[in-house]
């Protein structure tokens, strides 16, 4: 990949990272936004992310020792990441919540920054913003679009990861879905239904 390529394909995520910023109202400090927009960058040409199994690679990390595991884990959490914000979708097909890969990437995160002190306070951030950068990601499906009729997480997805992970994001897209603000309109809702 040249040197302008790879700075255009830089501005082209930083400008779409800072629009999702914008929609979803979170402001990311410029480190947290500058490691977002690296794993964007660095992760969305692998398609090999997709045959992973999360819960059992962040085992198999955890036995690792020194920079294999700090690596392995990064590579989790990264990869965990662009799932709960980017592809949540996946997760009804492998009959987990997107909190499973919450749950995970923020659990890598936080085991690197415990073992790394030079390293710790951007990891450690990583893992208590973990939500607001899953919230940036998912504003992302929807940024330009007046109304959008394909959502990115159906209503009972978008209902559970909001309960599950108090994703403001989700809750927004919940609302959009059922066009109103109360949600136990649409637990009452769901419950009449079954």
């Amino acid at each position: 990949m040249s040197l302008n390529h790879t700075s255009g394909v830089t501005a082209q995520w930083h400008k779409l990272v800072s629009d999702a910023q914008i929609a979803s109202g979170i402001s990311l400090e410029k480190p947290i936004k500058s490691y977002l927009i690296y794993t964007l960058i660095q992760y969305t040409q692998r398609p090999d992310i997709a045959a992973r199994i999360f819960a059992i690679d962040y085992l198999l990390a955890n036995q690792e020792q020194g920079h294999v595991r700090t690596n392995q884990l990064r590579d989790l959490a990264d990869q965990c990441l662009l799932y709960a914000g980017l592809f949540p979708q996946y997760s009804k097909r492998r009959n987990v919540r997107v909190s499973y890969y919450v749950d995970i990437g923020r659990s890598a995160y936080s085991d690197i920054s415990n073992c790394y002190h030079d390293e710790k306070d951007i990891y450690a951030e990583l893992s208590d913003k973990f939500v607001a950068l899953m919230d940036t990601l998912l504003a992302i499906h929807h940024i330009d679009k007046q109304e959008s009729h394909a959502f990115i997480l159906e209503p009972e997805t978008a209902l559970q990861t909001w309960q599950d992970t108090q994703s403001q994001q989700a809750l927004k897209i919940l609302q959009q879905q059922i066009k109103s603000d109360n949600i136990v309109d649409f637990t009452q809702h769901r419950t009449n239904k079954h």
